[in-house]
């Protein structure tokens, strides 16, 4: 009975062991922590390498229509579907993936390698250098590095020229844009046009302060989006939202140095549509030329900018902390007609370069109305010994709680 009983026992234990095993090596795989490049992969998902359609790394000749063969494969693949861009630096010129896909939203892009631009602004013929287009369902992740190489063309740059954004969105519908990071762009870093329900987040953007008109994310005639957890170093706006912004969300991002976050500039061009519901909170802009804006030109077209909230923000040296500015840009000496309303400042604290802490200039044609502060406190930080103060003209505001500086009256 003693041997029977501890052959029963042994048994048990490999049973409970093998049990053991197979529990574990049933587990689902642990998620992706949010650094990951890949996340959870489908083990359905077909990856189309652009190395095996002839891109060539080294960054010396042009992959640009290897890196459109791979896309076209993936596009049109029935199934889960990724395009892969590995490690290695890859030269490209204009490249535009274009949509609709035929598989399962959404189609993944991962970039683990370094994308340089061709630097010759002759070869671009459009105002961006990677586009995705017409997609429904898209995911740009990775680890890799968008290198525009802007400072072989920014001497170039003068008035109304434009050199193309290194990566633009256009009508892209639930499209997802993270980890990437983006430097020196002959343009805008990001543009997002005529899009909706986008994400970017995680993102990490970067050109000097001298860099000519190198918005960090641009923003026109789009909706639902967000941006978040990512910092911004440019030459120009770290965000601008433009004519037909709804429903706007900017919250976590570092911004500077560069142009702060504006509403704008707005009332350029006619027949432009109205910015309303936009969001920036705990957000964070240091060393900037303006911290958080609205800018329209003179004499515009009748447009509106309304339902706008700055909350939460933090201001580190940062000249213009808060600016309405309803002239911007403009010769004429017809006002601005773009009607700004509802637009709350709430939480702002940290310090100022300029001694105008709150500069307030709107339109006599037609003023700035609700206009709310609640809990400004602002410091000067320059050296000059001036009184530091707001200014205000042809602007309706309501005040509460603490004002530094110092309420117009």
């Amino acid at each position: 009975m003693k041997y029977l009983a501890n052959a029963l026992l042994i048994l048990c234990l490999l049973a409970a062991s093998c049990e053991a095993q197979g529990l574990l090596g049933s587990r689902a795989p642990a998620a992706s922590s949010p650094g990951r490049t890949a996340g959870r992969r489908d083990p359905n998902e077909k990856v189309f390498n652009v190395l095996q359609y002839g891109a060539k790394p080294g960054g010396k000749k042009d992959s640009a229509l290897s890196f459109i063969r791979a896309w076209r494969a993936a596009c049109n693949y029935r199934g889960p579907a990724r395009l892969l861009i590995p490690s290695g630096t890859f030269l490209i010129g204009a490249t535009i993936f274009q949509g609709p896909c035929q598989g399962p939203v959404p189609i993944k892009v991962q970039i683990a390698g370094t994308l340089k631009a061709v630097t010759d602004p002759s070869m671009y013929e459009e105002d961006f250098w990677i586009s995705f287009e017409n997609i429904n369902g898209l995911l740009v992740t990775g680890t890799g590095t968008v290198d525009g190489q802007g400072s072989a063309v920014w001497k170039y740059s003068s008035g109304d020229a434009r050199f193309p954004s290194s990566i633009k969105f256009n009508h892209v519908v639930n499209g997802i844009l993270r980890q990437i990071t983006s430097v020196n762009p002959m343009g805008f870093h990001i543009s997002i046009v005529l899009s909706q329900n986008i994400r970017a987040k995680n993102l990490h953007i970067t050109s000097p302060a001298t860099s000519p008109n190198t918005d960090g994310i641009h923003i026109s005639q789009s909706s639902q989006v967000k941006v978040s957890r990512s910092v911004i170093s440019t030459g120009d706006d770290c965000i601008a939202m433009i004519q037909g912004s709804t429903d706007i969300s900017v919250k976590k991002v570092t911004c500077g140095p560069g142009h702060g976050f504006s509403v704008g500039s707005l009332g350029k061009y006619p027949d432009e549509k109205d910015v309303r519901g936009v969001v920036v909170t705990n957000c964070t802009i240091r060393n900037a030329d303006n911290g958080v804006r609205i800018k329209t030109w003179g004499g515009s077209a009748p447009s509106q900018a309304s339902n706008i909230l700055f909350e939460d923000i933090i201001m580190d040296n940062v000249k213009n902390p808060i600016i309405i500015d309803q002239t911007y840009g403009s010769k004429s000496n017809s006002p601005s007609r773009v009607k700004i309303s509802d637009v709350r400042y709430i939480n702002i604290r940290g310090t100022s370069a300029s001694e105008v802490g709150v500069d307030l200039q709107c339109s006599k044609a037609v003023p700035c109305e609700n206009l709310y502060f609640s809990n400004i406190n602002l410091k000067y930080s320059g050296q000059r010994k001036l009184p530091f103060s707001s200014t205000c003209t042809n602007a309706k505001v309501n005040y509460v709680g603490n004002q530094f500086p110092p309420p117009c009256r």
